[in-house]
């Protein structure tokens, strides 16, 4: 257990919610990818065409879900959320039963669910921090941490492992069982919850101005301001080399596909381990320090992945920039999640983490277009090499200084108890 700091029987079940949700979600991995390719025989270009209108789109479709989501009781949304996503990937083993699966039904239950994502997330997000105590968020974020790369090291196998022998959908139809057995933890959650009042009266209609207030927050914020460009920009920076390392290590390197899945299946131990340091490290130094530590340190290793050769001494340095990366993730992301919920209001907590995540989603998309664009002109070697130095680069926008704004005790209750 993360920090071995009991968090009660609620958290427990949402925890455990959380796990069966990561595992089915990480079974799945790349399941639409595939199912297009050796199902409806898409081309490269479908396949990049799914892959970034599902973020992009699913991101758009997503905006006025964070306003709507922080006025109504989290619980009950996140069920709905789970429930949605569900069913959306439901169709997809119905529709290849009969015949009928299209690539335009892969690209709107793409969409579905990436809605629903950012809604779900936003919702819990909102949930966590009232349900347990601020001291006690990086302790939370880290066993969801923890369990996140604990799902990636055992999922992407099995569930690859799963779809050659039992068909190339069995994976969907378990991610979907998945979000429905989530939706059965967080009912079993139980307990009241407070209806979130709201300006005007519960009766009050959705203003224009309540789509940008999430935008608006962190960007007047001047500690989760940085945060919010630099986190967008590494995860927008990681996410566009990944399909360029794909293309080196498994075309122009010649390396297995079974190494290829070993060079991104062992470092995720890193992920682990990292997140079992978290809080301890966050008792000595501080959670401000140990957060603008490793996020400085997560930024100085992807640009080794540029000189990666043939062989086995090419393998052990992927694994290796890897797992440093990653471990440096597994610190940073609890501490800055704990770090961004303390420092947003509960009123503003669901709009906040939906703006955050549409984003992030639309950055990784434009980058991962643009970046293919690079490696089409330049090669993946050196548009990998741009990344790695741009990642050099992000840390100048961390926050230097813990700057708590008076306003933010006055309108959180919770921060005046930190």
């Amino acid at each position: 257990m993360v920090g071995g700091r009991p968090l009660g029987r609620r958290f427990g079940w949402l925890w455990a919610a959380y796990a069966v949700s990561a595992f089915g979600t990480r079974l799945a991995f790349d399941a639409f990818a595939l199912i297009a390719i050796l199902v409806l025989h898409a081309g490269p270009t479908e396949v990049s065409a799914l892959a970034a209108a599902g973020l992009a789109v699913g991101a758009a479709v997503a905006v006025p879900l964070g306003p709507w989501v922080e006025f109504r009781r989290k619980r009950p949304v996140m069920i709905a959320m789970d429930l949605t996503r569900c069913a959306a990937l439901l169709s997809v083993p119905a529709a290849y039963a009969v015949g009928l699966l299209t690539f335009v039904q892969l690209l709107v239950v793409s969409v579905v669910v990436g809605a629903a994502d950012i809604a779900f997330n936003a919702a819990s997000g909102a949930y966590l921090k009232a349900l347990v105590r601020p001291e006690d968020l990086v302790v939370a974020n880290g066993r969801f941490e923890s369990t996140n790369w604990t799902a990636t090291v055992l999922g992407p196998p099995v569930g690859t492992a799963a779809m050659g022998l039992f068909g190339p959908v069995t994976t969907v139809v378990a991610d979907a069982v998945s979000y429905l057995l989530s939706a059965a933890g967080i009912r079993a959650i139980g307990g009241g919850e407070p209806r979130p009042v709201r300006a005007g009266g519960p009766g009050a209609r959705l203003r224009p101005g309540d789509l940008l207030e999430g935008w608006r927050f962190v960007l007047g914020h001047p500690v989760l301001r940085p945060l919010f460009f630099n986190t967008v920009l590494v995860s927008g920076l990681i996410m566009a080399t990944s399909p360029l390392l794909a293309v080196l290590m498994l075309g122009d390197l010649g390396f297995a596909p079974w190494q290829y899945g070993l060079a991104f299946g062992l470092p995720c131990l890193g992920g682990i381990l990292g997140s079992r340091l978290a809080r301890p490290l966050v008792a000595r130094f501080g959670r401000h320090r140990v957060m603008l530590t490793a996020g400085t340190l997560r930024a100085c290793w992807s640009l080794g992945l540029a000189f990666v050769r043939p062989g086995t001494a090419g393998l052990v340095l992927v694994v290796a920039v890897e797992f440093g990366l990653i471990a440096c993730m597994g610190v940073f992301t609890p501490v800055f999640a704990a770090y961004r919920l303390d420092r947003t209001p509960t009123d503003r907590v669901a709009r906040t983490l939906s703006a955050w995540s549409v984003t992030s989603k639309v950055t990784i998309a434009a980058l991962t277009g643009l970046w293919g664009l690079l490696a089409a002109a330049v090669g993946p070697r050196t548009a990998i090499a741009v990344a790695g130095v741009l990642m050099l680069v992000t840390p100048v926008l961390l926050p230097r200084h813990d700057l708590v704004p008076q306003q933010d005790s006055e309108r959180d209750p919770a921060r005046s108890r930190t």
